[in-house]
């Protein structure tokens, strides 16, 4: 799955990007500002959003939300080195489709809100998942704005942190002990 998120997704949005963007893909990838820097900016936007996101459903009233998401990924048993693997394929893949080819067609929000809206975050009947929707709408769109003011290497570095940190916490957390979280 992770390898057709890289080849499908990323292939798709590399394909769409001379059209979308009016841009040689060679000159998009390159960026606005140095490499060294979309890598740094990246990193810490991820590491300190997705450490953020974390926080936020640790929190009691989204106990629900995180125990959704730890038993769709416990028991995939992922190991340190599958967790990079995952997180840098959507980091690249769904970075180029979305921030490369989307984003320029319907701008930096409605890209946002759709990304967290296919990911299934953005549920009106389920009020702490939608509260962490619309956080990650947050972060999307601020991914948005460094793809159009630093680089694109910035979004899939960010996007990477975040999923490698959150699938990290998912899969290291534990489950309860009678492994049904909806009874609590």
């Amino acid at each position: 799955m992770a390898l057709g998120t890289l080849f499908v997704m990323g292939g798709g949005g590399a394909l769409l990007i001379p059209y979308m963007r009016e841009q040689d893909l060679w000159s998009f990838l390159l960026g606005h500002k140095p490499m060294w820097m979309q890598m740094i900016v990246g990193a810490i936007f991820g590491i300190v959003t997705a450490k953020a996101g974390w926080e936020i459903v640790r929190l009691p009233f989204f106990y629900q939300t995180k125990m959704f998401f730890v038993e769709l990924i416990k028991p995939l048993k992922l190991n340190t080195g599958e967790v990079i693997f995952i997180s840098v394929c959507a980091g690249i893949g769904e970075e180029m489709l979305f921030r490369g080819a989307v984003q320029p067609f319907i701008g930096i929000w409605l890209t946002a809100i759709l990304f967290v809206l296919l990911h299934g975050y953005l549920n009106p009947f389920n009020q702490p998942l939608m509260i962490y929707g619309i956080y990650m709408v947050l972060v999307i769109g601020v991914i948005g704005l460094f793809t159009e003011h630093i680089g694109i290497v910035t979004a899939m570095v960010a996007h990477a942190f975040i999923d490698f940190i959150l699938l990290k916490a998912l899969s290291e957390e534990q489950l309860p002990p009678d492994n049904d979280s909806r009874s609590e």
